[in-house]
């Protein structure tokens, strides 16, 4: 079973739907115990890090994060998921992340006319290619949906990065801990294959 948490960031229907599509049963929550006794954890979100966190305070779901990575449980942060995981976020600088990795999240600079928002499809490069991968051909297709990305401290740690008006850091795994900047929920049979990879880690 996986419990995917619900901290009132949006998106969990769709991650929901995918996992079920896998034949995997999902549970929406955010009971502690519920979650620390999963076989996997995803951490969904769209919206604001400084929202967020606050949200992960008040549900009381920092420590149970916290825990679900200490316990070695399979972590998968999507979106707004991964930038939670590092330390800043130029979105809400005085605000810390959950510093279970290293690294900075920062806007997404003007270049050239591209619009920021970053809305759309965009290749993956593997420079270190992690689990998550398995049997994805490099410049593979996904879903990308954000203004703000991850400058990861420790480069062996990224495992797919991308081109949007700067070079993005687009996947990371470290452990137990995996994290997309895209959404495989939403990244068509790529989506669907990566999300079967962490099922199979």
């Amino acid at each position: 079973m996986v419990a995917v948490i619900d901290y009132d960031a949006g998106n969990i229907k769709s991650v929901e739907k995918a996992l079920l599509a896998l034949g995997e049963p999902a549970v929406i929550t955010r009971d502690r115990d519920t979650i620390l006794e999963a076989d996997r954890v995803i951490l969904p979100g769209v919206g604001a890090f400084g929202d967020a966190m606050e949200k992960l305070h008040s549900y009381g779901l920092v420590e149970v994060i916290r825990e679900v990575v200490n316990k070695k449980i399979p972590f998968l942060g999507i979106c707004l998921g991964l930038q939670l995981l590092f330390e800043t976020s130029e979105e809400s600088p005085e605000v810390e992340g959950l510093g279970i990795l290293k690294g900075k999240i920062v806007k997404i600079p003007d270049h050239n006319g591209l619009k920021v928002p970053q809305i759309g499809w965009n290749s993956l490069q593997f420079p270190n290619k992690g689990r998550l991968f398995e049997g994805i051909l490099e410049e593979a297709y996904v879903y990308f949906v954000h203004s703000y990305y991850l400058q990861a401290d420790a480069p062996e740690i990224v495992t797919a990065t991308t081109e949007y008006a700067t070079h993005i850091h687009a996947s990371v795994e470290k452990g137990n801990v995996f994290a997309c900047q895209f959404h495989p929920e939403k990244s068509s049979d790529v989506g669907l294959q990566i999300l079967k990879n962490f099922l199979q880690v």
